[in-house]
């Protein structure tokens, strides 16, 4: 099972390495990647809804399924018609994200119980993150360009943990295994000379 587990985070760390190469290099390319993901993923949750209207019994929850299934396909559709309006709706709904996530940081940083430490990188991570949405919102355009370079430097970042995490459990696998195999061994030389 250890084998395994370092076999796939090596290989997620050289696809995240990859994909975050390839965003750092073609920016533009990768919003225009994020926005057809955004398609797609709509298309499935209209998929899914269709699937949880037909499983329904009554017809109320069947009739509100099939309205978001619909709502799901037009946004799939309008994503893919109008890439560019969809990037930027994208990048406004990440400021607000970052707004609102930036907020509950610093109220978590009046929570009492928390040392001065904690609160401070609380105060100062809220801080950061509602300056990054404003940013976002104050220019949409540079901040669909920004969402990409920093979806690729994340993309390296968590690549080239995965490939050290993967290459140590391998190791420690392996070490394991001596172990394991040496044990034997040494109870039969034990055995040997009493």
């Amino acid at each position: 099972m250890l084998k395994s587990l370092s076999t796939s985070l090596i290989v997620r760390g050289l696809l995240a390495v990859a994909v975050g190469i390839v965003a750092l290099a073609w920016p533009g390319i990768t919003v225009l990647a994020l926005v057809i993901l955004f398609a797609i993923y709509a298309f499935i949750a209209a998929g899914t809804e269709a699937v949880k209207a037909f499983s329904s019994e009554t017809a109320g929850p069947v009739m509100g399924h099939l309205l978001l299934g619909l709502v799901d396909v037009g946004a799939g559709v309008i994503a893919l018609a109008w890439p560019g309006p969809t990037a930027l709706v994208l990048v406004l709904l990440v400021g607000a994200w970052a707004m609102v996530a930036g907020l509950v940081e610093i109220y978590a940083g009046f929570e009492v119980g928390e040392s001065a430490g904690t609160r401070a990188l609380f105060f100062v991570s809220g801080l950061i993150s509602i300056a990054f949405g404003i940013v976002l919102f104050a220019r949409p355009g540079v901040g669909a360009v920004t969402l990409a370079l920093l979806f690729g430097l994340f993309n390296l970042v968590y690549g080239f943990w995965a490939l050290v995490q993967g290459i140590d459990l391998r190791r420690a696998h392996r070490t394991a295994d001596s172990l394991v195999e040496e044990q034997p061994r040494q109870r039969d030389q034990l055995t040997s000379v009493m």
